[in-house]
C-alpha cells in the first residue's frame, strides 16, 4: 500500500517507487539516515552491499520535486489558511556546513515542513534567499493561504519587510533589542527603552504604527525573566500578537524529531545539495506519517500528563513508535501495520480511495 500511495503521488517508475518505499520503511527501523545502517533494514534477497549501492544511486539520480512534497505535507493539514513558521536548522560535518532554510506550517504542537533550500554557506540566510522560499510557497498556494508569518530576530530587514508588505503577508517578527524605532516626537531610540519599566513578562504594545527599519509597523514588547526582551513587530494591530508569535517555537520540536529524537539526520553523511535536499524530502514524508499516527492514536487514548504537567511524549513519538513496533513485528502485529498504512492512505488519497484488503508494503 505505501509503494501505491507514493506511486499515485510521485508517477515515478515502479524501481524508484520500491526505493523511496524501502528508505522511508528503514528509517523508522534503524532511526537514522546513515546509509549503511538504512541498508541492513532493506527485505529482499539482496545483499546488503547492493542495498546499500542501491541507497547511493537514488539519492546521486532521483530529484525529488519540492512542489509534491509540498502538496503532499498539505494534503495532512485541512486548513483553508496556513500559519508559517521559518527557520534553520545547521550544523557541521567534518569541515562542511550543513545549513537548511525552513519554512513549516505551524500545527498542534510541532510544524510541518513545506519547503527548504539548501544554504551553501555558514551563518544567517540573506534576503534573497527568504523570498526564493515564500516566492515558492506563492507559486504552490497563493498568499490567501497564508494567516501569517512568523520567524525569529535573523529574519528582519528594510528589503524583507517591504517584500511581506507589497504581497500581503501578515507577519509577526521578532526584531533586536537594540533596532532603533521611533518615538511619538519622530526621534528614533533602542527598542528595549520602550519596555524597560514594565514588570517581568507583561506585554505591552506601543501606540500607533512606528518607524522601523524604514516602514511604519506596530510593536508589541516585553521584559522577560531572563532579562532579555521579546519585541515583536507586525504590520497589523492584533491583541494576539505574542500568543501567534509563540508558535514559532513549535519548529524547534519538528527540529529536534528529524534529529536526536526521531531520525538522526546529523548521521548523514552526503555532502552533495541535491541528494541532501532529497534526504530531507524523505524524512519529510516519514515525519508527516508518524504525526498523523500519533494525532490518531492520541484521540483513542491520550498521552499520559506527568507530574511537570508535560506529555509524557510528543504526538510525533507516539506515532513513531507504533509505526517501528509494527514494521519490525510484521507477523504479530498484522492488523495494526494494515491500520497505519491506512491512514496513510486516507491521508493523502481521501476515504474515497479506501482499500480494503492488506497490500504488500512496497
Amino acid at each position: 500500500m505505501l509503494t501505491d500511495v507514493l506511486k499515485l503521488r510521485f508517477g515515478w517508475n515502479l524501481a524508484r517507487i520500491k526505493c523511496l518505499s524501502g528508505l522511508i520503511i528503514a528509517l523508522f527501523k534503524v532511526k537514522t539516515v546513515n546509509f549503511a545502517e538504512l541498508a541492513t533494514a532493506f527485505s529482499g534477497s539482496a545483499k546488503t552491499d547492493s542495498h546499500y549501492q542501491r541507497i547511493q544511486r537514488f539519492f546521486k539520480e532521483v530529484q525529488i520535486q519540492q512542489d509534491m512534497v509540498a502538496q503532499l505535507v498539505a494534503s495532512f493539514l485541512p486548513y483553508d489558511q496556513f500559519i508559517l513558521s521559518m527557520d534553520r536548522t545547521n550544523w557541521m560535518l567534518g569541515c562542511f556546513s550543513i545549513n537548511f532554510l525552513v519554512l513549516s506550517i505551524v500545527h498542534q504542537g510541532t510544524a510541518f515542513p513545506i519547503l527548504w533550500l539548501f544554504l551553501p554557506k555558514k551563518g544567517n540566510s540573506n534576503t534573497k534567499e527568504r523570498i526564493e522560499l515564500i516566492d515558492q510557497f506563492l507559486a504552490i498556494f497563493g498568499s490567501y493561504k497564508i494567516q501569517y508569518l512568523t520567524a525569529d530576530r535573523e529574519f528582519i530587514g528594510e528589503a524583507w519587510f517591504r517584500y511581506l508588505i507589497n504581497h500581503g503577508i501578515e507577519f509577526r517578527l521578532r526584531i533586536k533589542k537594540n533596532m532603533k524605532v521611533s518615538r511619538s516626537n519622530g526621534k528614533l531610540s533602542s527598542a528595549a527603552n520602550f519596555f524597560r519599566s514594565l514588570p517581568v513578562s507583561t506585554e505591552c504594545m506601543l501606540v500607533g504604527r512606528r518607524l522601523v527599519c524604514g516602514h511604519l509597523l506596530y510593536i508589541t514588547g516585553m521584559r522577560l525573566p531572563s532579562g532579555d526582551y521579546l519585541i515583536i513587530v507586525s504590520h497589523d494591530d492584533s491583541d494576539q500578537v505574542m500568543t501567534d508569535y509563540a508558535k514559532r517555537w513549535k519548529i524547534e520540536v519538528l527540529f529536534q524529531s528529524l534529529k536526536e529524537r526521531g531520525f538522526n539526520f546529523e548521521d548523514v553523511n552526503l555532502k552533495d545539495e541535491e541528494s541532501l535536499k532529497c534526504l530531507f524530502a524523505v524524512m519529510v514524508i516519514a515525519f508527516c506519517w508518524a504525526y498523523h499516527v500519533g494525532a490518531w492514536l492520541n484521540d483513542q487514548k491520550p498521552i499520559r500528563i506527568k507530574k511537570h504537567q508535560r506529555p509524557a511524549k510528543s504526538v510525533f513519538r507516539y506515532g513513531f513508535d507504533r509505526i517501528r513496533n509494527n514494521l519490525l513485528n510484521p507477523q504479530d502485529k498484522q492488523e495494526e501495520l494494515h491500520e497505519v498504512l491506512m491512514l496513510l492512505w486516507n491521508a493523502l488519497m481521501g476515504p474515497k480511495h479506501h482499500i480494503y484488503q492488506l497490500y504488500p508494503l512496497f
